[in-house]
């Protein structure tokens, strides 16, 4: 397959993402909790698994994402989704300067641990430019610094029948502080160079808006695959036992569970 061809490809993936978000804002949609909530975008959605499928083989999953200069950095990064868990652990965490918070890492893996923020700092690190793509109609341009998601794998060494990693968060989905929000992504992405547990944003340390005190980035998948206020990282065999089964909140709403661009 002809490099041209791959490219009229992806154009056409990135195109239809475009027409998806300008309906989303035409209809004056506020977030993703109402568009999951409606019933015409999650099938737009499912609609563009199959392109989503063929783009994927056409251009590898090795392919990187764009990125760009200093001076390409957006004004401002506004929060995605949740903007503060409001939990009374989370104003725990913040009130120290998250000092006791613990990143759990566990599931199936030979050597489970639990990282402190400056053990995480600690690791390898990476610093990527990227453009964070909206479900809700928005992009914007971020610095970006945090462990590399590979380097935390030869950290806790994932057992043979590992096939997905679940990143458990702190911010509930439900008025009573519970249905707590939780993305995944394949061991694929995981070791993908441009997918990083950030703690930075712009050279600063990550604000609670953007999801202190790390979050995933994901560069090649919409935003809501970006968990924020990530506590916990299960390796698993499937999704079978968790929540709704389909491997993340939105997706248990109707949502896509790869959500490439």
């Amino acid at each position: 397959m002809n490099r041209p061809f791959r490219l009229r490809r992806r154009n056409a993936r990135r195109r239809f993402l475009a027409a998806t978000a300008a309906a989303a804002s035409a209809l004056a949609l506020s977030g993703c909790d109402n568009l999951s909530r409606s019933t015409w975008f999650p099938r737009i959605l499912d609609a563009a698994e199959p392109l989503n499928k063929a783009v994927a083989k056409l251009i590898g999953r090795r392919a990187v994402a764009q990125e760009f200069a200093e001076s390409d950095l957006s004004p401002e990064f506004r929060s995605n989704g949740t903007a503060d868990p409001g939990t009374a652990q989370y104003n725990a965490w913040v009130a120290n300067g998250f000092a006791d918070y613990r990143l759990a890492v566990g599931g199936l893996v030979e050597a489970p641990r639990a990282l402190s923020l400056a053990e995480l700092r600690a690791l390898p690190a990476r610093t990527q430019i990227t453009r964070h793509d909206c479900v809700e109609g928005w992009s914007a341009i971020g610095k970006w610094k945090g462990v590399p998601f590979a380097a935390l794998m030869e950290l806790v060494r994932p057992k043979m029948d590992a096939r997905y990693v679940v990143l458990h968060c702190a911010d509930p989905m439900a008025s009573d502080d519970t249905d707590l929000y939780y993305e995944s992504i394949d061991l694929d992405d995981a070791r993908h160079p441009q997918t990083i547990l950030a703690y930075d944003l712009n050279g600063a340390p990550l604000p609670v808006p953007n999801g202190a005190p790390i979050r995933l980035r994901v560069e090649r998948q919409l935003g809501y695959k970006h968990a924020k206020f990530v506590t916990a990282i299960e390796f698993v065999a499937s999704f079978a036992h968790i929540a709704g089964g389909r491997g993340g909140y939105w997706e248990d709403q109707g949502y896509q569970w790869w959500a490439g661009i």
